[in-house]
């Protein structure tokens, strides 16, 4: 009965912990987003995942490092405590959302390791300047893409090797390249495990911001910016989302919107979009700061959560 108790409270701050904070970060991401606007594409990217990711990082977090613990030196263990009917539907709700996040990625690994099979197959090595093997597809769809997350690889149609031109083929490349690097597919496989109802704006607005880091990362000249808008208006035409594309990283994906809001970003390009800017050191001061104050009130803060599990007990 002890462990049973354990594992009900530790579900139910888990529910409590990760709703709560999906609605705070629902309510202000636009607002976080727009006051980051004018930061360089690659840190506007970062900073919409780590805000996506937040709500399951502080449920998993706090359940593991506090409640787990407060309960198992706090909780007497010959004490018979009833549970109340609410702390189980909580538990019910922090189970529900694993199962239905673990669901989520099987379904997503699944057709995605579908669908890049179905392009693959007869597929031929193609010559390439990246340190990925690029592979030569006869489908028309996808045009161009980053697949797979252990090893990446770059797939070109046979449509898109006729169509574009020796620069913007380099230029659609390098891009491609930037996605493995930046291991986008690894993300996009981390947000299905986190689906949660209200989100579907954030996770646009990062795939906006991603696929524009990765053109930024393109490009080193308003030549090449050039280059890769062709290729974008070029291959935009095969653009058709299907099973698998979840998981992978095109040259053309998402909304229209997307596509048209790049495609005018790279003809205005500057030298500007590309400046480096060093790393700022508020952040990881923030983190020092907020690990030094949990490990020296550590004691008093498994005192107060064990109180509070208590309360959600009766």
């Amino acid at each position: 009965m002890f462990a049973l108790r354990g594992i009900v409270v530790s579900l139910s701050v888990f529910a409590i912990v990760y709703c709560v904070s999906s609605l705070f970060v629902g309510v202000l991401w636009r607002r976080i987003y727009l006051s980051a606007h004018d930061q360089p594409r690659h840190r506007v990217a970062d900073l919409l995942f780590a805000l996506r990711m937040f709500p399951f990082a502080s449920a998993a977090v706090i359940t593991a490092a506090f409640t787990v613990p407060s309960f198992l030196l706090l909780e007497p263990r010959s004490i018979d405590e009833p549970m109340s009917g609410g702390l189980v539907a909580l538990a019910f709700c922090g189970m529900g959302l694993g199962v239905f996040g673990f669901a989520n990625t099987a379904s997503a690994v699944v057709r995605a390791s579908r669908a890049i099979s179905a392009w693959t197959a007869g597929a031929r090595s193609l010559p390439a300047p990246t340190s990925h093997p690029v592979l030569r597809i006869s489908h028309a769809i996808p045009p161009m893409a980053a697949v797979g997350i252990v090893r990446p690889k770059v797939l070109i149609s046979g449509a898109a090797e006729f169509i574009l031109s020796e620069n913007e083929m380099r230029a659609a490349l390098n891009h491609e390249a930037a996605h493995i690097q930046r291991r986008d597919n690894l993300k996009k496989l981390l947000l299905r495990s986190v689906a949660f109802p209200g989100m579907r704006g954030l996770e646009t607005a990062w795939l906006e911001s991603t696929e524009m880091a990765a053109d930024d990362a393109a490009v080193s000249c308003a030549a090449e910016a050039l280059d890769l808008a062709a290729a974008l208006v070029k291959l935009s035409r095969f653009a058709t989302p299907g099973a698998g594309f979840d998981l992978t990283a095109a040259v053309v994906t998402g909304p229209i919107s997307i596509v048209n809001a790049r495609v005018e970003r790279l003809i205005s390009w500057t030298e500007r979009a590309v400046v480096p800017h060093s790393s700022p050191l508020w952040p990881l001061a923030a983190a020092g700061g907020l690990i030094a104050g949990f490990a020296i009130t550590y004691g008093q803060l498994l005192v107060r959560i064990h109180a509070a599990t208590e309360w959600l007990m009766r």
